[in-house]
């Protein structure tokens, strides 16, 4: 296994909507594993394909943050079946790093994929496994948490970043 490098934004590939997974093989469980690897060591609770420049429609998460091997799962193809009800809370992107910011959610979220064989299946999760599945599948949309705020507190973010582009101290 080997740690791959999370694109961070502004990179253009986060803008494009990702390409559904059509080949279920040992490339694909690869990916999968390292994908694990690299969220665990950023550290995360999620991370979609195409933040580590892979235009793949696939995520993989873990609530737990690798303390529950039980909470780990891979998302392959995901679609928003189901949602409702409504969260506030601090969210965070690995390709965004340092940079959090209170986003509204759906606090239930019924979402159905495929595991890593091709087989079908539906994650139906409340509060963090909710918001983490709906940030992902974002991900695979094209589409970034900063998509998700005000028009104000997306210019905070921006500006935010660009002092730390200026500084040096932004991940290209």
């Amino acid at each position: 296994m080997s740690l791959l490098k999370i694109v961070t934004w502004p990179n253009p590939i986060l803008d494009i909507p990702a390409d559904p997974v059509t080949k279920f093989d040992d490339d694909l469980k690869k990916l999968v594993n390292n994908m694990f690897e690299t969220m665990y060591s950023a550290p995360g609770v999620g991370l979609a394909a195409v933040q580590v420049g892979v235009l793949k429609r696939l995520f993989v998460m873990d609530c737990s943050g690798g303390k529950d091997p039980a909470q780990r799962v891979v998302m392959i193809n995901p679609e928003v079946v189901g949602i409702e009800g409504k969260q506030d809370g601090d969210e965070g992107c690995l390709s965004f790093p340092g940079i959090y910011f209170n986003v509204e959610r759906n606090l239930r979220a019924i979402v159905r994929a495929h595991d890593i064989n091709g087989k079908e299946f539906e994650l139906d999760g409340t509060e963090l496994t909710a918001r983490c599945m709906l940030h992902e599948t974002d991900h695979c949309d094209g589409i970034v948490f900063l998509d998700k705020m005000t028009p104000l507190k997306r210019e905070i973010v921006k500006r935010r970043i660009k002092k730390l582009q200026k500084a040096g101290e932004w991940p290209s």
